[in-house]
């Protein structure tokens, strides 16, 4: 599978603004083998969000419950073990533990409504994929 193209997640309504949900992916690695590939999506507005879920710190999920990524206020990404907080535009660490390091981000791009991953293979069915316009 060719990295332009597009594999649509999930509808862009799907996502409450200011929400965040996770999705359990699986990406074929360097060495051809499927493997695991948990992702959050993050929507603000019209603008989306995503980053792997994974605290850099030591590699846990951000979720300390399932979908619960944002800090109280709703405006930070939160790493539920250890209270780091990260930009939800950047994912820059900006508190704890993880301050100074960064979540690892994900190309996103909307698509006839739909939030679509590019720039990676994942191993799903052919006829989900849509190629991405140029």
């Amino acid at each position: 599978m060719e990295q332009d193209t597009a594999y649509a997640i999930c509808r862009f309504s799907d996502i409450p603004s200011q929400r965040a949900i996770g999705f359990q992916l699986m990406i074929v690695g360097d060495d051809g083998a499927p493997r695991p590939w948990p992702i959050v999506i993050v929507r603000w507005g019209r603008q989306v969000f995503g980053y792997l879920n994974r605290c850099p710190h030591n590699g846990v999920n951000l979720d300390w419950e399932r979908n619960q990524f944002l800090d109280t206020n709703g405006t930070r990404l939160l790493c539920g073990k250890h209270g780091s907080t990260f930009e939800l535009g950047t994912g820059l660490g900006i508190d704890g533990p993880c301050k100074g390091q960064s979540l690892t981000p994900i190309a996103l791009a909307v698509l006839d409504g739909d939030i679509c991953v590019t720039g990676v293979t994942l191993v799903e069915d052919e006829d989900e994929a849509c190629d991405e316009e140029a």
